[in-house]
C-alpha cells in the first residue's frame, strides 16, 4: 500500500514522503481499518515537526482522524494508533474506541467530525457550561476547530461572534452562521466586540489560537465569563494575569480533549451520540473546504500549518471520487 511517512522531523511539505509499504499488523486489542477519508488536523503538522505531546518513533505516518471500513464492512470513525496514522491505505486503531460513522454524513464529513466537534462540545458544554442566550466568541472562527465551535454554539442557542483574519475567512464565518464577524486584519477586535455586545463582552470565549488572541479575550470576557483555552495555533503560549481574572470575576478553563479517552471514555461515547443526533437533524455539518487527492496530502498539511486554509481539509485515498 502507499503511505505518507515522516523519516525526520521538519516542515510537513519537506519531510512527508510517499512510500510503498506493507499494511500494518494490528497489535493486541487493535483492528486493521481500510481508510476511506482522513481529516487533517493541526496536530498532524506538530507531529511532523516533532512538537506534539506524543512523539511516535520514526518513520511514522501522520493522520490522527479517519473515516474507515472494518473487515466486516462497518463504516466507522477512529483515531489511528500511531505510528500507523491515517494518511495511508490502511491504518490500525484500538477496537474499543471505534465509533459508528453518522449516516447523515459522507466519508469526508465523517472524517472531520470527531476531534474538532468533540473538542468543541467538551469545551463549550462540559467545561464552560454554555447556556442558551449567552454570547460566545470564537477565535479563528473559519478554521477547522473554530468552525465546529461556531456550529455547536448556534445549536446551543448562543449568539456567536466570530473573529477571523481576512475577507475570505469572514465570508466563511458568515456562511457558518456567525451573528457577528470581526476581521482582525481590518478592524480593532476589542472595539468591534465591545460595540457588538453593548460593552458587556462575551460570556464564553473559545480560543484555539493563544498569543494576541488570548490578550484580546482577557479584555473582552464578561462578568463571570469563561475563557476556554484549546490550543496555541499562533505558536505563542500566553501567561495569564491571575490578578486580572480575580478582579473581573472570570474563569480560565483548560481543555485537553484527548484526556477524556483515558479518564472518561464513556463521556466520549455519549458526546458522539449527541453529535450524531445533531448531524441527523442538520444542526451541525463539518465544513469540508477541500477534498484533497491522496498525492496532495503533504502540501495540504503544510498549508494547514501556515493558517491559510478554511474549514476542514480531508484527504481521500487513491482512486476515491471527490
Amino acid at each position: 500500500m502507499q503511505a505518507w511517512r515522516v523519516h525526520e522531523n521538519g516542515e510537513p511539505g519537506e519531510v512527508m514522503q510517499l512510500d510503498e509499504v506493507a499494511a500494518p499488523e494490528p497489535g493486541p486489542g487493535q483492528v486493521l481499518l481500510k481508510v476511506r477519508a482522513t481529516g487533517l488536523n493541526f496536530p498532524d503538522a506538530l507531529l511532523c515537526r516533532g512538537q506534539y505531546q506524543v512523539r511516535p518513533p520514526l518513520p511514522f505516518t501522520p493522520g490522527v482522524e479517519i473515516c474507515a471500513e472494518t473487515e466486516d464492512g462497518r463504516r466507522v470513525i477512529a483515531t489511528p494508533a500511531l505510528p500507523y496514522g491515517g494518511l495511508a491505505g490502511y491504518a490500525v486503531a484500538d477496537a474499543a474506541a471505534l465509533l459508528p460513522a453518522p449516516e447523515a454524513l459522507d466519508d469526508a464529513e465523517a472524517a472531520a467530525l470527531h476531534i474538532g466537534y468533540q473538542t468543541g462540545w467538551f469545551g463549550l458544554h462540559r467545561r464552560a457550561a454554555l447556556k442558551e442566550g449567552e454570547t460566545l466568541l470564537v477565535h479563528a472562527a473559519a478554521g477547522g476547530v473554530g468552525s465546529a465551535a461556531v456550529q455547536l454554539g448556534k445549536a446551543a442557542g448562543a449568539t456567536v461572534i466570530g473573529v477571523v483574519g481576512g475577507a475570505d475567512k469572514a465570508a466563511v464565518a458568515r456562511e457558518l452562521g456567525c451573528d457577528t464577524v470581526v476581521d482582525r486584519h481590518a478592524e480593532d477586535v476589542v472595539a468591534a466586540v465591545k460595540e457588538a455586545t453593548g460593552g458587556r463582552g462575551a460570556d464564553v470565549i473559545y480560543d484555539p489560537v493563544g498569543g494576541a488572541a488570548y490578550q484580546q479575550s482577557a479584555k473582552l470576557v464578561a462578568f463571570e465569563g469563561r475563557i476556554v483555552v484549546v490550543g496555541f495555533a499562533s505558536g505563542t503560549v500566553p501567561a495569564p494575569a491571575l490578578n486580572h481574572a480575580l478582579v473581573k470575576n472570570y474563569s480560565i478553563l483548560g481543555l485537553h480533549w484527548g484526556l477524556y479517552n483515558l479518564k472518561d471514555p464513556a463521556a466520549v461515547l455519549r458526546c458522539h451520540e449527541t453529535l450524531t443526533e445533531l448531524a441527523a437533524k442538520g444542526r451541525i455539518k463539518p465544513y469540508v473546504s477541500e477534498r484533497v487527492p491522496f498525492a496532495g496530502a503533504a502540501d495540504a498539511v503544510q498549508r494547514l500549518s501556515e493558517g491559510v486554509t478554511t474549514g476542514r481539509l480531508v484527504v481521500l485515498p487513491e482512486g476515491a471520487r471527490a
